[in-house]
């Protein structure tokens, strides 16, 4: 047994590797392209607006901080919100009209044009998700995926000047670990080329 499970160990770490060396090859593009976006934001004094479920909701929350406080360099906070952090917006929302709204409600309220929701889901079918996906576009916002598998149902909602990241992995976990990186990633490109490159 004790083999076995270090053979376990060993086998999730290496599955880990080849996943985002694979993602690497395949995400580069669309990390530029969704990293641009962003940019070009917050150059303009708009916001991004951040939204998942689960383990998504969770990335969704790092996400934010990472602007709102800092990534790894000292400089000027950005402005992030996290959809997934107001708990009475949440339960009154979803008890008043349906969980599907929860972040539409948000979007709807909080958003403007050229802001940029930014929507995380390993199935790319989560409906809240999609939700915000149809406000955001109504309101003139550019909207980033960050998907798994292949793609989804968001997939197909996307409008040009949009982005998918798509991880296409079939494990969730290998999925949720490729979309973290994803997110280190685009904050170390987004805060050079703010604060750094630009000077």
């Amino acid at each position: 047994m004790e083999n076995a499970l270090k053979n376990l160990i060993t086998s999730n770490f290496n599955e880990s590797i080849e996943a985002k060396q694979k993602a690497c090859v395949i995400l580069a593009e669309p990390v530029y392209q969704a990293a641009l976006l962003i940019i070009n934001a917050f150059k303009s004094g708009n916001k991004l607006l951040i939204c998942g479920n689960g383990g998504s909701a969770a990335d969704s929350q790092h996400f934010a901080a990472e602007f709102t406080g800092r990534y790894e360099m000292e400089r000027t906070p950005l402005p992030a919100i996290a959809l997934t952090t107001d708990s009475s917006a949440l339960t009154a929302i979803g008890n008043d009209y349906s969980f599907d709204v929860v972040f539409s409600k948000q979007v709807e309220a909080l958003g403007q044009a050229n802001d940029i929701l930014f929507g995380i889901s390993t199935s790319g079918n989560s409906v809240n998700v999609m939700r915000a996906i149809e406000i955001a576009h109504d309101k003139g916002m550019i909207v980033i995926i960050l998907t798994g598998k292949n793609g989804g149902k968001m997939a197909s909602m996307l409008k040009d000047g949009d982005v998918n990241i798509n991880s296409p992995l079939g494990r969730t976990a290998r999925i949720q670990e490729t979309h973290l990186l994803v997110l280190h990633t685009l904050c170390d490109v987004i805060d050079n080329a703010l604060f750094k490159l630009s000077k």
